[in-house]
């Protein structure tokens, strides 16, 4: 039910060759996700700078304030902890960070003298009990450091140097090969989002129960999310961490997409009150240490018209459509063009929005996109969802999303839901 540390080193492990292989002194992540995905660590951003770092020489760190120093140790296999007592605080963490950084040989002595500062007890270095302390190893020869970030984001209201200015070195942004790592999962991230359809799965049952006229999507979307995630609990409670900023189990819900507002892909929820004839299209997914999975249905209430039937079936062909073209060796581009192709053949472009899906994992939307401006070739193990949607204004929006994982012939479908009409309208 998570990822084996024996998976987390050998991700910093990948990301080592990388260092070596373009020459780099080391990489530093700003990133919470990023860093989640090289320690197990989760933490909620603030304007408290976090920071990971893998050095040439194969040494990890973090930085990391007072108050959140137990957590990294208990989390994560670090050779060594520093920590700051506050932000902004005196001396400012970017100075703490800047020690750290010269003692792990990224970056060289009086390189950027402006930001130097004479060490405080603030700096302190934590190292596990069952460590020796860390090797002293070679300054850096390279004037290269790799990030994901040009120093630690705007984030409720930090301010503070950047990496550049910081190290006086060039900084190589590197998030295009973190994503690259990140789309390809490994079983046992597979599993993770297995597990997450389950339980989006149930909340979804419930969510389609509990609609009925009159009723407020705020209520229903509470129910059965609450009684979704309560199941789970009973059921895996001992094993299930969520490892989410959002959510703390499964959730199902409309998000304001009901009647005419169905039409808006990314409305907000406005406690609307169901009507006979609305179009609904719902949302369900499942934080599972961290993993997410994404699932949407169109639903209706009441028969649908011929006329919503008509839509429907167009938006569950080209969903199928999507389906029929992804195996390895495609590119997503390719995915992308062949839904729109159908769209165009059926004269449906005036009703289409955005494309026809993107990657999952830790990320609620990841990269790659299947989308006609991405050309990533589709590898077994990468993880989408498929969601190729049509909006009509004064009638709704109509979107099915599965969650898919490319397999070594073609792909397997992780959520199942049903996905006839049929099976999907609220009687009356």
């Amino acid at each position: 039910m998570r990822i084996s540390r024996a998976e987390f080193n050998g991700r910093s492990q990948h990301l080592l060759e990388y260092i070596h292989q373009q020459k780099l002194t080391g990489v530093v992540l700003f990133d919470s996700v990023n860093i989640l995905y090289f320690t197990g660590f989760a933490f909620i951003p603030t304007e408290r700078p976090i920071a990971f770092v893998l050095s040439a020489a194969g040494e990890r760190a973090m930085l990391v304030p007072r108050l959140e120093v137990e957590h990294a140790q208990a989390e994560a296999e670090l050779d060594k902890v520093a920590h700051y007592l506050e932000y902004p605080g005196d001396p400012h963490p970017m100075a703490i960070f800047q020690d750290l950084l010269m003692e792990m040989g990224l970056i060289k002595e009086n390189t950027n003298p402006k930001f130097l500062h004479t060490p405080t007890p603030a700096a302190e270095i934590v190292i596990r009990p069952h460590q020796e302390a860390p090797k002293q190893y070679p300054l850096a020869s390279s004037s290269q450091i790799g990030a994901d970030h040009d120093g630690y984001p705007w984030i409720f209201g930090y301010e503070g140097v950047s990496l550049s200015q910081l190290t006086g070195m060039t900084v190589q942004n590197i998030q295009g090969k973190l994503n690259q790592m990140q789309a390809v999962k490994s079983p046992a991230e597979i599993a993770l989002i297995k597990e997450s359809c389950k339980w989006a799965h149930l909340a979804h049952v419930l969510l389609q129960r509990y609609t009925a006229v009159q009723a407020t999507e705020t209520a229903v979307s509470l129910r059965a999310s609450q009684e979704a995630t309560l199941a789970m609990m009973d059921a895996i409670g001992p094993l299930y961490r969520a490892q989410s900023m959002w959510l703390s189990g499964p959730f199902a819900g409309y998000r304001g997409q009901i009647g005419r507002n169905a039409a808006i892909p990314h409305a907000l929820a406005n406690n609307i009150t169901f009507q006979p004839g609305d179009v609904l299209v719902t949302g369900a997914s499942c934080p599972l240490w961290g993993y997410n999975s994404e699932l949407e249905r169109t639903m209706f209430v009441g028969k649908p018209s011929p006329e919503q039937q008509r839509f429907f079936a167009h938006m569950k062909a080209a969903q199928e459509v999507a389906f029929a073209a992804m195996k390895p060796g495609v590119t997503c581009s390719a995915v992308d063009t062949a839904v729109r192709n159908y769209y165009e053949t059926h004269d449906l472009m005036p009703y289409w929005k955005h494309h026809t899906g993107h990657a999952i994992g830790l990320r609620y939307h990841e990269g790659p996109f299947l989308d006609t401006g991405d050309q990533t070739i589709l590898q077994e193990g990468m993880v989408f969802t498929v969601e190729p949607g049509l909006y009509v204004p004064e009638l709704g929006g109509f979107r099915h999303s599965d969650t898919v994982v490319i397999t070594n012939d073609g792909l397997e479908m992780l959520t199942y839901y049903p996905r006839d009409w049929q099976s999907l309208f609220i009687p009356l």
